[in-house]
């Protein structure tokens, strides 16, 4: 041995298993993919657009649909018509358009539509 290799610590090579490796590269792949799409929030996109379609039937509806607030479901109520939204306790829901009378057009969160009384909703 020289001087220089009298010194030296000798320590072993580390190697990693090669379905580590490429299970490693797979992760830094997905985060570096950050505007791709999953496919479940297609399906969830396509749905959304088939129910906003039905709801500008139903509803004659040819604004453009703005969130003029959110409101809380106070109680449950079922649906009496087809036009009603059905409530659940606790439920968070985006107004859309205030019609005259007690109703208020509303979408909960898997994108349906329909009419909700006001007195049902708590506005905070």
């Amino acid at each position: 041995r020289g001087k220089d290799e009298k010194y030296k610590v000798w320590m072993p090579k580390l190697r990693m298993v090669r379905e580590y490796k490429d299970k490693r590269r797979s992760i830094d792949d997905e985060e570096r993919n950050i505007f791709k799409f999953k496919k479940g929030s297609e399906e969830k996109s396509k749905k959304m657009e088939k129910e906003e379609k039905l709801f500008r039937e139903t509803f004659m509806y040819d604004k453009e649909i703005r969130v003029l607030a959110r409101a809380t479901a106070e109680r449950s109520v079922r649906s009496q018509r087809r036009a009603d939204l059905p409530l659940t306790a606790g439920e968070q829901l985006d107004v859309i358009d205030a019609v005259q009378g007690h109703a208020v057009i509303c979408r909960n969160s898997q994108g349906r539509y329909g009419y909700v009384l006001v007195e049902h909703l708590n506005f905070r």
